[in-house]
């Protein structure tokens, strides 16, 4: 990854259907399209923008960093 080894996993807890189209695209930037869906992320702060836009469609599952 980039500078930071730490990961956020997210899941897809809201229908897209009905929001605004910025909302619809940026869970598809965050690689969600689908109620159940989960994935993971570097945590940077782009991310976290992109996560504070849709906070009520996704829920953070776990958050991992580098334990060294």
């Amino acid at each position: 990854m980039s500078k930071t080894d730490k990961v956020i996993k997210i899941e897809q807890i809201g229908s897209p259907i009905r929001r605004h189209h910025s909302q619809r695209e940026t869970l598809i930037g965050l690689g969600l399209n689908g109620i159940g869906r989960v994935t993971e992320l570097p945590d940077t702060p782009q991310t976290r923008g992109m996560l504070a836009k849709v906070k009520h469609l996704v829920r953070v599952v776990e958050e991992k960093g580098d334990h060294r």
